[in-house]
């Protein structure tokens, strides 16, 4: 069976976000169009994209069934965003996160879509309400909000505004799966959505403590890496309080009141600057100094491990099945 599907999708911004939508889409078999304004910085990612293709075929890493030269072949670069719109059954917004810059977009592009293409948004933090709210296709509106970097970190969370039609998350959802992508649904807006929440509740405990002087910047970064990421890089916290006793009922009768009375001596919301500030940032820049080369070297070494646990994690999940 040719894996190549029908109908095309749209992704508007050529950025990092952008091009990691535009492969992810190949990668499923779909025509991409990568649109933006300027000529020159479509070209560039293009350039960027064939390159990392080639790269992703050599180590192995490449999603999907059809080659680097095959998945390239799909994409194509667009500054014309009538042209590219036309036909589509999807399109990924990627733009950078400015409210005003959004809403501008949306608008040219509620004057030019049809009734039948889902409008998504990658935005991390704005609300759908402020996105999508009077426009004409508000019922093909959702943010499909990725995390970074989206090729080898697969979750998308899919937020409706209120209006969203239902048939907009159930088609969004399907075509997420379809690409190799984990979507989980929010019934409602909510400031952060589910993964800052989380992130934020992480972050702020983290900085108390090391603030506090209870504990070193690495050794914080430790107990995540080496201790609670290793479980929830495989089952959540709730899964992992429901397998920490004999099931959920019987963790929350035991621990209840240790996490209630444990929860009750958490700090006030930290502002993120000053004396603390300094001294995390101390600690990170002595592991990796705060310049592009260091950076971008420690996310590439970044990068590969979470595609060689990406790889693991579908190793399991295919045994896990094939033992079922």
């Amino acid at each position: 069976m040719d894996p190549v599907q029908e109908g095309r999708v749209v992704i508007v911004g050529s950025g990092l976000i952008g091009c990691s939508w535009a492969m992810l889409f190949a990668s499923g078999g779909f025509q991409v169009k990568l649109y933006d304004i300027v000529q020159e910085q479509v070209t560039k990612a293009l350039e960027k994209i064939g390159k990392e293709l080639k790269e992703l075929g050599k180590t192995g890493m490449l999603k999907g069934t059809l080659t680097a030269d095959k998945q390239l072949s799909l994409i194509s670069g667009c500054t014309d965003l009538k042209a590219a719109v036309e036909g589509a059954i999807y399109l990924q917004e990627c733009t950078p996160e400015n409210l005003e810059l959004k809403k501008k977009i949306f608008g040219q592009l509620d004057l030019i879509v049809s009734n039948d293409v889902i409008l998504g948004s990658s935005t991390s933090c704005l609300m759908p309400t402020k996105l999508f709210t009077g426009l004409k296709h508000v019922k093909q509106c959702i943010v499909a909000h990725p995390v970074n970097p989206p090729y080898y970190v697969p979750l998308v969370e899919l937020v409706p505004h209120p209006e969203t039609e239902p048939s907009t998350v159930e088609k969004t959802y399907a075509l997420m799966k379809k690409i190799g992508q984990s979507p989980v649904r929010l019934t409602k807006e909510i400031d952060g959505f589910a993964l800052n929440r989380l992130q934020y509740a992480i972050i702020s405990e983290a900085w108390r403590l090391v603030g506090d002087g209870v504990i070193s910047s690495d050794d914080l970064d430790l107990v995540m890496s080496d201790g609670l990421g290793m479980r929830y890089a495989f089952i959540g916290p709730l899964e992992t309080m429901h397998l920490n006793a004999e099931g959920m009922l019987n963790y929350c009768d035991r621990y209840r009141e240790g996490m209630i009375r444990v929860l009750k001596t958490f700090g006030p919301i930290p502002d993120f600057a000053g004396k603390t500030e300094q001294k995390i940032n101390q600690a990170m820049c002595e592991k990796t100094p705060a310049d592009p080369e260091h950076l971008n070297a420690r996310r590439h070494w970044r990068d590969e491990c979470l595609a060689r646990l990406a790889k693991l994690k579908k190793e399991i999940k295919s045994d896990d099945t094939h033992n079922l």
